[in-house]
């Protein structure tokens, strides 16, 4: 079932994911119903271990809570120093789409083979400082690369825009790759994302600092839409 949602995912490109963490937990099941209301096709969900970063958000119970209300597909970034202890945890929580970061693991390659054998999408992270390079050993491997545009950790940050070129050389050695962003997502910053070949755009508070979360999503759908394709 996971891999189909995948596909829904691949389907759904290019498309704004909502990150979850700026949600009001205290009305996740209202958040979830705006937030199909407002268009949202795929959920982005940030898990960390105050360890890895130095926030901690959510575990295994908010992913269920998550798919009892929404048949939504489900992103996953694991921001944690141990993804493998947690993928299968979260596999059987609903989660679609399981991203790992490679700063926090030895064999890239292993650990995302290991991932996709558990049935699900698998996808790999770097933050801003780590070079393409890194990543390389499992391009062959994983359905996703998510290219952090702020350090890993804490919402808000100002967007980096080295995202940009490692974006264009992932789209030109792996095109058919699905490319995702996150870190400082709005209307001003989705656009040359898009430009660069990204697929997938993980917003948070461009749209849960607004009062009309289907008028934030299609500000940043006309931002998309207006990138010469």
């Amino acid at each position: 079932m996971s891999r189909d949602k995948l596909e829904l995912i691949r389907k759904s490109a290019p498309s704004v994911l909502p990150s979850l963490l700026l949600c009001d937990f205290g009305d996740l099941k209202g958040e979830l119903a705006r937030l199909e209301d407002a268009g949202a096709e795929v959920l982005h969900l940030d898990v960390m271990d105050g360890n890895f970063v130095g926030n901690l958000t959510y575990g295994m119970p908010i992913v269920e809570g998550i798919r009892r209300h929404s048949d939504l597909p489900m992103d996953v970034h694991l921001m944690i120093t141990d993804p493998l202890a947690y993928a299968k945890p979260m596999v059987d929580a609903g989660a679609d789409l399981l991203t790992f970061h490679v700063e926090a693991v030895d064999d890239v390659a292993a650990v995302a083979a290991q991932i996709r054998e558990m049935g699900v999408g698998v996808g790999v992270a770097l933050n801003p400082e780590t070079p393409l390079s890194a990543i390389e050993p499992c391009l062959d491997i994983v359905d996703l690369a998510l290219v952090m545009s702020v350090k890993a950790g804490f919402g808000g940050q100002k967007f980096n825009p080295v995202a940009l070129d490692k974006l264009r050389s992932l789209k030109q050695s792996h095109p058919k790759l699905l490319l995702e962003i996150d870190g400082g997502i709005d209307a001003t910053t989705i656009g040359p994302a898009r430009e660069a070949g990204c697929d997938l755009f993980v917003v948070g508070s461009a749209i849960f600092k607004k009062d009309d979360y289907k008028a934030a999503i299609s500000v940043l759908d006309d931002a998309i839409a207006g990138v010469a394709e």
